[in-house]
């Protein structure tokens, strides 16, 4: 199943508090279960202005999809195409 990062444009999202992000996350799961398995939150990290979240699922209708359920911007949803690391350049 495809992977993608998703690029949320969220003006002040590091100073978001630990309430705030629990909100997020809540409607998030939420919207996530109505749209049912096929499509999973992995993680998000969250910066300055954006938060750039981790996804796996069939294609990137349905992460938008998601976003527009949840009222989430996604600006930017690119599939991951490969997965390097340290161990790459074994």
């Amino acid at each position: 199943m495809p992977k993608y990062v998703i690029e949320r444009e969220i003006p002040g999202a590091g100073k978001l508090t630990e309430e705030q992000l629990k909100a997020i996350s809540q409607t998030s799961c939420r919207v996530l279960s109505n749209l049912g398995p096929k499509i999973q939150w992995i993680n998000s990290y969250v910066t300055g202005d954006k938060i750039y979240c981790i996804y796996i699922a069939p294609n990137e209708e349905m992460v938008r999809e998601h976003a527009m359920q949840g009222g989430f911007p996604a600006n930017a949803v690119n599939q991951v195409l490969a997965i390097i690391d340290p161990t790459t350049a074994e």
